[in-house]
């Protein structure tokens, strides 16, 4: 359900939601914005029904943005998770604090989850489970989980959206469009962030994370493309019982990652492992797990590394792994054109004010890494300068390295949290390394100019009808050529301001002339004399040549 940028439904339940969030962002003391913005005129609301609330000092400007997102509730707080891996859109300052939400809610009603996973599935519950637990074991913003035993006594775990979310958040995204337009129109500088289009990336990752089907075919492709992989272990998703809104999968048994700091297990093992399997999904086969926190990792007893939670994945393109390469070994050999040629590369737009300024602020960052440990060099951190320094050079860069970004935050803070002085950089080499060696070895080459071979032939081939249909436009007189023309909009309109001056002066002029000549014939009726006609007409030149005077001081062209 798509929603146009600027309108919204005035229902009751939009408008008391609608409210809701003024009052909040009011009470966490953003009233200014909300004015601003003019929240409160879009739904032609009264400001008397929203009292400013003193503002809590000791709270930062940033996490009163994280507390208006937690009380705001799920849609929200997916929002701030999704900006969190966005520097290009907002300061790292705010990306720290917004890295804190949780996405941890109270679980609902176990007999309302009952009631969804038969009327979902259409069958009765024992049809299908010989057992199944009220009480959830997991409970998030989108969905909860449960144990259950189907009939042949296999253990599952049985995912179930919570009731009417998906209505929920089409409320809360329709608002937000509106929001955006409104600040987009109010805000002054929010049209270079473009707020609608930031709203609308969001919305689209959200709906795919609501639509179970999808996480079940991300699950299938990760067992097809990793079944060889002995280190790694994928849950088997049960298709009979699965819909768009349940997901039911094997259930695995094991420790949470999160637990695994408290048990006395070969640390050293498991992290090494995580950070190989993880570096293998982004660097030989693009598709990759990204989200993979201490939450969604099971360790397991033969010290198997299973994931979880397969809603949010990444895809990395091989031109893009190629750039993220040289960027590595840019920073490893403290080589800044490298890293400079790599991120122009990556670049949707090429234009860059000057290639040597942003060389001599890339040589800044990397010195700033240059001499630390490898185990003191955080990888994710490194990027996400590397980022911000592109967007401040007015560089665009696609959406897929801001989800490779989070992955690369995201593992290495798990990892972390057990192994502090964790050395991701000599275990992202040997990625790098092999995928060097694959690009220059003599196979790829080869394969690089039959490629390149076909395309010229292919050119070859069509290269007379193109030339056939050239000359027949010239001979038939049909052959056009379409100019168009940029920048010349500022000039035109300058000149349009220029004439218009010259028309208002010479106006001016010769209403001045002409009430002069009225003054000097008397012409009736007369005052004291004068001509009042004379009169009247001297005073308004004299009023448009003042216009035109203060139009021009105003201007700077005096």
């Amino acid at each position: 359900m798509f929603f146009p940028k600027s309108k919204i439904a005035r229902s009751y339940h939009n408008i008391i939601r609608y409210k809701q969030i003024i009052a909040v962002l009011i009470k966490h003391g953003f009233h200014e914005f909300v004015d601003t913005s003019r929240l409160i005129q879009a739904f032609k609301l009264k400001k008397f029904q929203f009292k400013k609330k003193p503002q809590q000092k000791y709270h930062t400007r940033w996490r009163r943005i994280r507390l208006v997102l937690e009380e705001l509730g799920p849609t929200f707080i997916k929002l701030g998770q999704f900006l969190s891996n966005r520097p290009d859109l907002i300061p790292n300052e705010l990306c720290t604090e917004l890295e804190k939400l949780l996405d941890d809610v109270p679980p609902f009603e176990g007999q309302t989850a009952l009631a969804i996973l038969e009327y979902s599935l259409g069958v009765k519950k024992d049809d299908i489970f010989k057992k199944f637990a009220i009480e959830p074991f997991s409970s998030a913003s989108i969905s909860q989980v449960h144990k259950a035993y189907l009939k042949d006594g296999t253990k599952v775990a049985v995912k179930i959206q919570r009731p009417a979310i998906r209505t929920k958040i089409d409320s809360d995204i329709a608002i937000m469009l509106h929001i955006a337009g409104s600040i987009s129109k109010h805000v002054q500088g929010a049209e270079i962030l473009n707020p609608i289009s930031i709203v609308e990336e969001f919305r689209d990752g959200l709906y795919n994370e609501l639509d179970f089907e999808n996480e079940a075919l991300n699950i299938e492709k990760f067992t097809k493309l990793f079944s060889e992989n002995k280190n790694l272990s994928v849950p088997k998703v049960y298709k009979d019982y699965s819909s768009k809104t349940i997901l039911t999968m094997e259930y695995m048994e094991g420790i949470k990652f999160s637990e695994y700091a408290k048990h006395d297990f070969d640390h050293d093992l498991i992290t090494d492992r995580l950070a190989d399997l993880v570096l293998s999904q982004i660097f030989e086969y693009g598709y990759f797990h990204a989200d993979p926190h201490s939450g969604n990792l099971i360790i397991q007893e033969d010290n198997r590394i299973c994931f979880i939670d397969f809603g949010l994945m990444g895809i990395l393109p091989p031109k893009h792994k190629g750039a993220l390469c040289d960027i590595i070994i840019g920073l490893v050999n403290h080589d800044p054109d490298r890293i400079t040629k790599a991120m122009l590369h990556l670049s949707l737009n090429k234009e860059v004010e000057s290639r040597n300024t942003l060389e001599y602020q890339v040589f800044k960052l990397i010195e700033h890494y240059a001499y630390l440990p490898f185990e003191d060099i955080n990888i994710g951190h490194f990027l996400r300068d590397l980022l911000k320094l592109l967007v401040n050079n007015k560089l665009i860069l696609p959406s897929d390295i801001f989800l490779l970004l989070k992955t690369l935050i995201s593992l290495e803070g798990t990892i972390r949290k057990i192994k502090p002085k964790f050395d991701m950089i000599s275990h992202v080499e040997p990625f790098v390394k092999k995928m060097m060696y694959n690009n220059a070895s003599p196979g790829k080459i080869m394969k690089d100019i039959y490629a390149s071979g076909l395309d010229y032939a292919h050119l070859l081939c069509e290269l007379p009808s193109e030339i056939r249909e050239l000359l027949d436009q010239i001979k038939n007189k049909t052959f056009k050529l379409q100019f168009e023309h940029k920048g010349l909009e500022p000039m035109l309109k300058k000149t349009d301001q220029i004439s218009n001056r010259l028309s208002f002066a010479v106006v001016t002029a010769s209403m001045v002339i002409g009430s002069s000549l009225l003054l000097k014939t008397k012409v009736p009726p007369t005052i004291y004399g004068v001509s009042g006609v004379g009169i009247l007409v001297f005073i308004f030149s004299v009023l448009l040549g003042g216009v035109l005077l203060i139009s021009i001081i105003r201007h700077g062209r005096m």
